[in-house]
């Protein structure tokens, strides 16, 4: 299992009138770790797309609530892989306050397409051979 975490404050904007941060924004924090991942393993999302030509689109978000993040916490945004992606890609994500709570969880499937055509096509060699690396690192 390759794993990659960021760090950041909840932002004021994200939250409600109770200091609460909306659920919406925890999409948007597993976004945030699976931008970092691809920055970490060496290949930023907007190479894949300026050097390859493939986007990567999310096929499908789940999400489990556990606990709520409020105003003042400092969370980390985990991403993880077990397997070199194929045509789909799965992300297990998670997020945790400073005290090492978990807030929410679930899994995001990725997949891969032409930019030019936007029809599906398996992921990258070169893309794939960096998550291989990881996984064996």
């Amino acid at each position: 299992m390759a794993t990659f975490k960021t760090t950041f404050p909840v932002r004021y904007y994200e939250t409600d009138q109770m200091a609460v941060v909306h659920h919406s924004n925890y999409i948007r924090y597993f976004e945030i770790a699976r931008d970092e991942m691809m920055v970490q393993v060496g290949f930023p999302i907007e190479r894949c797309e300026k050097e390859l030509g493939i986007q990567v689109p999310i096929v499908s978000v789940e999400c489990h609530f556990h606990h709520p993040a409020r105003m003042g916490d400092v969370l980390t945004a985990v991403a993880e892989f077990d397997k070199v992606p194929l045509a789909k890609m799965t992300i297990k994500q998670a997020v945790y306050n400073q005290d090492g709570v978990l807030l929410a969880d679930g899994t995001v499937v990725l997949g891969f397409i032409s930019k030019e055509t936007f029809r599906p096509v398996r992921c990258p060699e070169p893309v794939a051979a960096i998550f291989e690396k990881h996984l064996n690192d």
